[in-house]
């Protein structure tokens, strides 16, 4: 059984695993954004699904911007480099975000040799307005008139009563 074994195993030993997703993250980190295309690297769905854990825990560290943060993510990835370009370019751009920092899109279309699914893995480069749902109109909230001090309660006299009048009722 496999609880709580939350890690694929992509059919590889574990030292393969992590040092195909830690170049695989490196090679979205380093990439150059074009015009109008964000950052982004052509894999299968399996090793994009475990690609993405690896990237967006990296990118949390970068937005954490200390030296703890950054040391951990140079554990993470493996090249001070990456780690310089992901703490000084990429990770203030999500600055407002939390979480959800990359997608996997399907290409629809399969690898020659071995028919496996290919899909872009790449880092959301739209606005954090854009991203989050609008916000929904709220009523104003009317503040409560002040409870009368002791002295205003005094001045009133009790309730039915009018404190002020010198008339006497007709009879």
């Amino acid at each position: 059984m496999r609880h709580r074994r939350k890690v694929k195993k992509l059919g590889r030993t574990a030292a393969h695993r992590k040092a195909m997703l830690r170049n695989l993250v490196c090679s979205l980190f380093l990439l150059k954004p074009k015009e109008d295309k964000p950052r982004r690297v052509t894999t299968t769905v399996p090793k994009a699904k475990e690609a993405r854990r690896l990237a967006e825990r990296a990118i949390t560290l970068g937005k954490r911007a200390t030296l703890h943060a950054r040391r951990q993510a140079i554990t993470l990835l493996g090249r001070k480099g990456v780690v310089k370009t992901l703490f000084d370019d990429i990770a203030p751009l999500y600055n407002g975000r939390f979480g959800g920092y990359t997608r996997i899109i399907r290409l629809g279309k399969s690898r020659l040799g071995d028919g496996a699914e290919l899909c872009y893995l790449e880092l959301v480069s739209e606005p954090v307005e854009a991203a989050a749902r609008p916000a929904e109109p709220v009523a104003p909230v009317v503040a409560p008139a002040p409870a009368p001090t002791p002295e205003e309660k005094g001045a009133q006299g009790p309730p039915g009563s009018e404190a002020g009048s010198t008339e006497e009722p007709a009879s």
